[in-house]
């Protein structure tokens, strides 16, 4: 809680938070629109024509529906991105959390201090939610259905939906008052303890996504095929990895896009394979496929994936506990913090606000790191199955996935988790010993 002699502090404070803000803002925004327009202008100058590497291999279709595709992900994007950008000014600058909260707070003598943070989140929840709806049922029934990718039905739209806000009710609410509890009662070192907790939480969720939340939006079934089963427990015996079951998940009932991961801490370990996957690629492809997530857990990479997060959440929350102190923090960025009820759901709703324009420069660092651990666990793969095995199975699942084959370098440098086609099929053929060009659907070479 702010004391009133916090307030002595100058109106130029407010007005440096201000403009700092105004700056990550616009630069941000100026650097997705200028990213964006270099790969819808970079893929549509490459739509024509399959590039050399890949003719023979990828149809000119199915390359031009890629190019289309991304094009209008892009398009749509943007359009998104403006509405997001004035949505961010709108609730912190124009004042629209202020107003929501003061409204809250009129409640509070009723509801009490807690009932009022937990209702000022759960408003904001509810409101940014139906804000960005639209352009949910835009993507969902007009984007991937113009270009055959989905199949979610609006019940099914709705059911989830539903799920989504029961599950927040039931695990978000009571996980929410335990650390607004731990900011208010534990003193200027309440940033510890509070990210202990999410640690802790983050951890159980590990365990229990895969055995009581993820069947609650999909179906598994354990693996039937006994071939394949005894092909993907021969790998995963070959590599040292012990999962408690394999599972195919009904992944066809939302989306034609195919995938496979894995899930879960310790002995809830289990590999999961999307129907969609093994309607599309053979048993060889599969088990490179399986090869290469296997890369990641072998190489460490989940696990230093999460010690990063670890210590980015832990300077976050030693962040936000210096900015929750600070008038000109809540003053700068467009609310008035009360003096007689606690502000810590304020604090963490305008953090939650104001960090990303901050932290979106540091995308290509992350992009980076990303793309090196995908090489890695690539030649993993090529050590553990077929490299050829493994780049059919990639063309496969880009031409599925209508990923595009010509991404401008600079966007691809920026944003990619993974690294493009080009590189990636390059890469495994010189680790296969694969002769030059990229290997075919058929199993040639183009």
């Amino acid at each position: 809680m702010l004391s009133s002699d916090s307030w002595s502090l100058s109106a130029l404070s407010a007005l440096s938070v201000s403009l700092a803000f105004v700056a990550a803002v616009v630069l941000s925004f100026l650097a997705k629109l200028w990213l964006s327009g270099r790969q819808v202008r970079h893929v549509a100058q490459h739509r024509d024509a399959v590039p050399a590497a890949f003719a023979g291999t990828v149809s000119l279709k199915a390359h031009q529906k890629a190019a289309d595709y991304t094009r209008a992900r892009n398009r749509v994007g943007t359009l998104h991105l403006a509405f997001d950008t004035a949505l961010l000014v709108g609730w912190t600058l124009l004042g629209g959390l202020d107003l929501l909260n003061q409204w809250v707070l009129s409640f509070e003598p009723v509801i009490g201090p807690m009932g009022y943070q937990l209702g000022l989140v759960v408003g904001f929840g509810l409101l940014s939610g139906l804000l960005d709806l639209p352009w949910e049922l835009y993507n969902t029934f007009k984007l991937e259905q113009r270009f055959g990718f989905n199949r979610t039905t609006l019940r099914l739209f709705v059911m989830d939906g539903l799920k989504g806000l029961g599950l927040g009710a039931v695990i978000g609410l009571p996980m929410l008052a335990l650390i607004l509890w731990i900011m208010g009662a534990a003193g200027q070192t309440w940033w510890v303890w509070a990210w202990a907790v999410w640690m802790g939480f983050n951890l159980l969720m590990q365990v229990l996504y895969p055995m009581v939340i993820a069947p609650l939006f999909n179906k598994f079934e354990p693996l039937a095929d006994p071939s394949m089963r005894e092909r993907v427990e021969a790998l995963m015996a070959r590599c040292g990895f012990a999962a408690k079951g394999l599972f195919v998940m009904d992944g066809s009932r939302r989306s034609a896009h195919g995938n496979a991961y894995f899930t879960g801490l310790g002995a809830s370990k289990r590999v999961v394979f999307f129907d969609t996957l093994l309607s599309r690629l053979n048993p060889a492809e599969v088990e490179a496929v399986l090869a290469h997530e296997l890369g990641h857990y072998k190489r460490r990479h989940v696990l230093k994936l999460m010690v990063m997060m670890f210590a980015l959440s832990l300077a976050g929350f030693a962040l936000l506990g210096a900015l929750s102190t600070l008038p000109q923090f809540f003053l700068g960025l467009g609310v008035r913090p009360s003096l007689t009820v606690p502000n810590d759901a304020l604090a963490l709703l305008l953090f939650m606000l104001a960090l990303p324009p901050f932290t979106f420069f540091l995308t290509p660092l992350m992009a980076f790191w990303s793309r090196k651990h995908e090489f890695e666990a690539d030649a993993y793969a090529c050590e553990h199955a077929s490299g050829r095995d493994l780049s059919a199975a990639l063309l496969k699942l880009h031409e599925d996935n209508a990923g595009t084959l010509t991404p401008d370098p600079v966007f691809a440098r920026f944003y990619y988790s993974h690294p493009p086609a080009s590189e990636r099929l390059a890469a495994i053929g010189a680790l296969s010993g694969l002769p030059a060009g990229t290997p075919r659907l058929d199993g040639g070479v183009a």
